[in-house]
Parts: structure tokens; C-alpha cells; sequence
């Protein structure tokens, strides 16, 4: 049956449009853009010696991945749940861009020859090694700071000030984020070669810094949110326990249907914009030469499309259920991860995305929409932390070790420039990550036989 959908305040619109997009840039940078900064810029120009004796360049992404997700778990368990403990979420989030602000634009100083002045090193192994190992250790501070106050206290924040009638429209405003987010950085990367890394990292460390501050004066924690009762460390376990699992079986089952999804997604993610230029030839500063009026004028009017079509479909969700959303949009996702297996070309590779990343984008709606609504109240921050275990830790853990586990098996490698041979990701990685999202469907039939997506609205009962 159709529901009047609840609506909310401009003053929240915008708080939720700034830091979900500022966060989601912010994101994009590490998850895009620190793989090409090891790649571009402290692996380029070192010698085939230096690359054999240190850490092979693939398996040092795997290692940052994996290590962003294990420090982000523990860092939005930490805040999320201190966050319940004090009723506050407006300091946890302005403290915590201002400080991810500050650290993101500090890679801007790491380099190799930093390093050696640093360090006093002259081996080139050693200097290839340490450079690696600092990104990697600066990678999870900025994770630190990010899952603080996006993750953790953003995330709560959300979830307080949203209802079971209009969440499937937040998550659809905010599922546009992260793709807002992947286009600007990948507009502003072509500008990498002219003003250089270190300054791209100054200028989004500062935006990131700036919506901090902005929060300071826009921000307004849920008038008498519920604080968790109980002692601080008990808390920190209290999904872990069974009669807790027991008594919120749909919440943990979205958890799992959306961890098989994120675990899909991270089998390739990591890897494709390596892929795009070194396998197959894509160069963005070509395309963005070639680009006409027409071209620019065809992009908007796409983008809009996308836009409109989307926050329709989240409007739909809150109105006629989540459930009839869910199926079709598995099936996109895998076959479109199918079909860009067989790309030949980045233009190719761009079509067979659009179900791909149609199907994972209507189904994260679904699923994310779920997680709010099947949350406990007063556990809400606490939950965050059990939330970036299935949503963070595993996919980014499982995704990219199955990602690099099948690329070594087609053993893809180029040679750079410089004459070093180096590995590279192969076109097998979209066919295990849909074979991955296939079974997105064992979750989603388990939440069916307890009742489905149907949720009363802790607000007024209503469902």
C-alpha cells in the first residue's frame, strides 16, 4: 500500500548534501586516487632493482586497503559508541573533517626524496620501502579521522534526524554522493600533471577542513536524542552478542546482503582506474582535450538524468517498499559486471557500467535504507561499528585479495616507461566480482522469511 512520504527541513538537506559530498570526495581520493599515487608518483622512476626488492606495487595497494578497513572498524566502534554514551554528534563531526582535512593534504609532502632526506637513506630499496610504508600508515590516520566523522558520527547523525518514510529518499540523495564525488576527482586528476600531487592534496585537504568548520554553524544535533544507558566498554561488544543477533535478525541480514554487494564492488574497484590507463590505453587527459560543447552539454543533461531518476526511485521505495526494488537490481549489477568483462575499449567499458552500477546503486538504496530503519534507537552510534565490519572491513579485505588472487592468475603485466615490468589487473576481475553479487540473493531470501523490509517508524509506530 502507498505511503505519504515524511519531508525535511532545508537546514538538514544541507547539512546532509555538504558532509555526505564533502565526505564522499574525501573518500574517492583515498580509494582512487592513492592507488594512482603509488603507482604515478612513489613507484615512478624507481629502478627495476628498487621495485624488486621492495614490495610489488599490487600487493601494496592490497596491503592499504585492507589495513584503511581494519583501522576504519575500530575507529567508528570507538567514536560511534562514545558518541551514543554523551547524546552528541555535532562534535565528533566538525572535529573530525577538520582533522581529516589536515592530514589529507599532508601526503602532498611524501615523497621518495623526502623520505632519504628524512631518514638519511641512501639505498633505493629501503627508501622505496619506507616511502610505501609511511603512505600506507598515513593512509589509516586519515582513516582514523574520516571514520570519526563521517562514518561514526555523520552516519548517527542521519539515522537521528531521518524517518522509515523518507529514508529510501536520503540514501538515494545520498547514493548520488559517491558518484558526484568519483567525477569531480576524476575532472580534477587531469589537472594532476600540471600542478602536481602535492598541491591537489593541499587543495582537498583544505575543502575537506573548510565543511568542518562550516558545521560548526550549521550543525544541530537531534533535539532529545536517546543516550545509550550502561558502562562505555560493554557497548563497544554489544552486537556481538547473540541474544542481540538473535533479537535483530533483519538488521544483521541486510548487514550481510550489503557486505556481499560492498565485497563485489571491492573486487574490481581498487583496480580499475590502473586497469583503464594500462590495460586498456583510456588516457583522461585525451578526453578531456577532445571535449566539446555538445559533448559537455550531453554530460549534464546525462547526469541530471541520473539524478532525477534516482531520487525517484528512492521516493518509490518509501512509498510502495523496498522489496520489489531488490531483485531486479541484483540481476543488473551481475549481468552488467558480465558484460564489462568482455569490454574491449574504455568507451565500451562505460556502457556496460550503467546496469552495473545501476543495479549497485538501486539495491545499496534498498539495503542501506533497511540498516537505519532495523537499528535500535538508542544503539545507533554503536551500531555504526558492527555497520563498517560489513559494509567496510570484510569487502575491502575479501574484495581486493579476490581481485589480486585472479589478476595473478591471468598474469596481465606492462612495462612502464622506465622499462620496469610490473603487474597489472585483468579483465577477469568483473566476472568474479559478479559472481560475487550473485549471491546477494541468499541474505535478501532470509530478510523475506522474517518479514521482509516492512518496518514500523520509531517515531509514531506507523509502517
Amino acid at each position: 500500500m502507498a505511503e505519504k512520504t515524511e519531508k525535511l527541513g532545508g537546514r538538514i538537506w544541507f547539512n546532509i548534501i555538504l558532509f555526505g559530498l564533502v565526505g564522499q570526495l574525501a573518500w574517492a581520493v583515498e580509494n582512487m586516487f592513492f592507488n594512482t599515487f603509488l603507482y604515478n608518483s612513489i613507484y615512478k622512476g624507481a629502478t627495476q632493482s628498487a621495485v624488486d626488492g621492495s614490495i610489488d606495487v599490487m600487493s601494496a595497494i592490497n596491503l592499504m586497503v585492507a589495513a584503511s578497513a581494519a583501522t576504519a572498524v575500530v575507529a567508528t566502534f570507538l567514536a560511534g559508541t562514545l558518541s551514543d554514551k554523551l547524546g552528541r554528534r555535532k562534535a565528533f563531526i566538525c572535529a573530525g573533517y577538520i582533522l581529516w582535512g589536515l592530514v589529507t593534504a599532508s601526503f602532498g609532502a611524501i615523497s621518495r626524496d623526502n623520505t632519504a632526506a628524512l631518514f638519511g637513506l641512501t639505498d633505493e630499496v629501503r627508501i622505496l620501502t619506507v616511502t610505501v610504508s609511511i603512505v600506507i600508515v598515513m593512509d589509516c590516520v586519515m582513516t582514523v579521522m574520516g571514520s570519526v566523522g563521517n562514518d561514526a558520527a555523520f552516519n548517527s547523525w542521519v539515522t537521528d534526524v531521518s524517518s522509515a518514510r523518507n529514508r529510501a529518499t536520503v540514501e538515494s540523495v545520498l547514493s548520488l554522493l559517491p558518484i558526484f564525488g568519483t567525477v569531480a576527482i576524476m575532472g580534477l586528476s587531469g589537472a594532476v600533471g600540471g600542478i602536481g600531487y602535492d598541491l591537489f592534496f593541499y587543495i582537498l585537504g583544505g575543502l575537506v577542513l573548510l565543511c568542518g568548520v562550516v558545521g560548526l554553524f550549521t550543525l544541530r544535533d537531534k533535539a532529545q536524542m536517546v543516550k545509550t544507558q550502561g558502562n562505555y566498554f560493554q557497548n563497544l561488544i554489544y552486537g556481538f552478542r547473540p541474544r542481540v543477533i538473535r533479537e535483530n535478525k533483519r538488521l544483521y541480514l541486510a548487514f550481510c546482503a550489503a557486505c556481499i554487494s560492498s565485497t563485489a564492488f571491492q573486487v574490481f574497484f581498487p583496480y580499475i582506474f590502473i586497469y583503464l590507463g594500462n590495460v586498456l590505453n583510456f588516457s583522461l587527459d585525451s578526453v578531456l582535450a577532445s571535449l566539446t560543447p555538445g559533448l559537455l552539454a550531453a554530460a549534464a543533461a546525462a547526469i541530471v538524468a541520473v539524478v532525477v531518476l534516482l531520487v525517484c526511485m528512492g521516493r518509490l521505495m518509501d512509498r510502495f517498499g523496498k522489496e520489489k526494488f531488490v531483485w531486479i537490481s541484483i540481476l543488473l549489477y551481475a549481468a552488467g559486471l558480465v558484460a564489462a568483462g568482455f569490454a574491449k575499449s574504455a568507451a565500451v567499458l562505460l556502457v556496460c557500467a550503467v546496469p552495473a552500477l545501476g543495479g549497485w546503486a538501486l539495491l545499496s538504496i534498498a539495503v542501506n535504507a533497511s540498516v537505519r530503519d532495523f537499528m535500535p534507537a538508542d544503539k545507533v552510534g554503536a551500531f555504526q561499528g558492527i555497520r563498517m565490519l560489513f559494509f567496510v572491513l570484510v569487502p575491502m579485505v575479501v574484495g581486493p585479495y579476490i581481485g589480486n588472487l585472479v589478476c595473478r592468475v591471468s598474469e596481465v603485466t606492462y612495462t612502464n616507461e622506465y622499462g620496469v615490468v610490473t603487474s597489472a589487473p585483468g579483465n577477469v576481475m568483473f566476472y568474479a566480482a559478479a559472481a560475487v553479487a550473485v549471491f546477494v540473493f541468499v541474505p535478501i531470501l532470509f530478510l523475506r522469511r522474517y518479514g521482509g523490509f516492512a518496518v514500523k517508524d520509531r517515531a509514531d509506530g506507523k509502517e
